[in-house]
């Protein structure tokens, strides 16, 4: 069976380990609109010192209306792409691989006078301001918008990319009966995300693969039932999406009793009956509940949020509690 720190290969992708630091927000984008800084290419290349096989950026979005604050992270400019070929350069040093997750706010962008937009005019929750729903010609302009930011990541060096379609942003508002009430054919509920995928992998080399993040669960009533997901999913992998990164809700504020593992449920789930492989999230820090993950064949990669936030060489404290040995660069392997 494989384990924690056993090698991954899909496609032209090869991890070191099964480890993957998970997408988190870090509104810290304060000097240039959407340009990652200092602060991100610390946060990113130091989880790859660390031992991580895996680093996905942030939510980055695909045009400026498209980021949930002022502060976060865009691919809609070359000046955005080339701050980040930086960040990925210095990654590779340290043999670890990079992704992109590229994505797009919708409704859930609290962007003080922005112009927000949703599938249907309806609020994230009565906190939020009402979105405008979007016109067919501005779907199609944004599917164009991920297009082009896929374009720009894999001319940064990104090694893969990954669509944001969970937690209740753009795509996910989309597939979401909760959110979509739209009479036209993007009432289709797998249709924006499908045309999306197909253009984003016009601008992938045919060996790079696409990940795709979606929730498999909503936590709300009119939102859609987890087999209805799943059969959405198998239409996303006809068309191009070659690994699942699976997590759940975000399309309403009603959060999940959480416990470590919550998840995994459903990631094996999507791996048994799509056949492809699939990535879990959710309290699985603690090393020897991430190990059981990928020992027990219920998932293929296991996605660190919290316990990276706590530590950027969590990879290495993982191993030193596995008994695996894993070396880390320069003098570090000295503090252990």
């Amino acid at each position: 069976m494989p384990g924690l720190f056993d090698s991954f290969n899909e496609k032209n992708l090869s991890l070191k380990n099964r480890i993957v630091l998970s997408p988190m927000c870090q509104y810290q984008a304060f000097e240039r609109e959407g340009v990652p800084e200092n602060w991100h290419f610390v946060h990113l290349v130091s989880r790859a010192i660390g031992g991580t096989g895996l680093i996905l950026t942030e939510m980055t979005d695909v045009e400026s209306r498209g980021r949930i604050t002022e502060n976060c992270l865009g691919i809609y400019n070359d000046e955005q792409a080339e701050a980040f070929k930086k960040i990925v350069d210095d990654v590779h040093k340290y043999e670890a691989k990079i992704g992109m997750q590229i994505a797009h706010a919708g409704r859930k962008s609290v962007i003080e006078g922005g112009d927000i937009v949703a599938p249907s005019a309806i609020p994230f929750s009565e906190k939020n301001p009402v979105p405008r729903a979007l016109e067919k010609g501005e779907i199609e302009d944004i599917i164009e918008k991920f297009a082009q930011g896929t374009r720009r990541a894999v001319l940064a060096g990104f090694d893969t990319i990954e669509l944001h379609g969970a937690h209740g942003y753009l795509l996910h508002q989309f597939m979401s009966p909760a959110s979509n009430k739209r009479d036209d054919e993007y009432g289709d509920y797998g249709k924006f995300p499908l045309e999306i995928i197909r253009a984003v992998k016009r601008e992938m080399p045919k060996d790079m693969p696409l990940i795709l993040r979606v929730s498999a669960v909503e936590y709300s009533e009119g939102g859609y039932q987890p087999e209805e997901m799943l059969a959405l999913s198998e239409q996303f992998v006809k068309a191009g999406v070659d690994m699942f990164d699976i997590s759940t809700g975000g399309d309403c504020p009603t959060r999940p009793h959480v416990y470590p593992g919550y998840q995994v449920k459903y990631a094996e789930l999507y791996k048994k009956e799509l056949g492809v492989p699939v990535i879990s999230v959710g309290k699985l820090e603690n090393p020897h509940v991430a190990e059981a993950v990928i020992q027990e064949e219920r998932a293929d990669l296991v996605c660190i949020g919290k316990g990276m936030l706590r530590s950027p060489y969590w990879a290495k404290e993982a191993a030193v509690e596995l008994g695996v040995d894993l070396k880390m660069s320069g003098v570090y392997e000295m503090g252990y």
